[in-house]
């Protein structure tokens, strides 16, 4: 497994926001996820306790998760998501975007 950082201030300055999007493999069944969802919580846990989820949510129209992560780069971010253990069943997976700050302020604040 990647070994990360848990340091705040480390991570702070080598960190980049990535939202991940939870998409269920088509065709899985309540039965099938049933297995691995409280080994899936407490690895939920475990990378938010570390710094690697920063933001847990569930989407309100359907049964899955939409994260807000800080990683060093989407690749870290693919790497951590791999650990879950629903990613590791083949029950989902993950769209990975990263993420920038807004630069359109700027524009409120210049001279043109």
């Amino acid at each position: 497994m990647l070994q990360c950082t848990t340091d705040p201030i480390i991570r702070a300055k080598a960190s980049m926001k990535i939202l991940a999007i939870e998409k269920e493999t088509e065709g899985a069944t309540d039965e099938q996820f049933e297995p691995y969802l409280k080994a899936e919580a407490a690895r939920a846990w475990e990378l938010y306790q570390s710094g690697i989820i920063r933001e847990p949510y569930f989407r309100a129209d359907r049964e899955e998760a939409v994260l807000i992560l800080e990683c060093a780069s989407v690749n870290e971010a693919e790497s951590m998501l791999k650990t879950l253990p629903l990613v590791k069943a083949g029950l989902i997976t993950f769209e990975v975007i990263p993420l920038k700050a807004y630069p359109g302020f700027a524009r409120l604040f210049s001279a043109k």
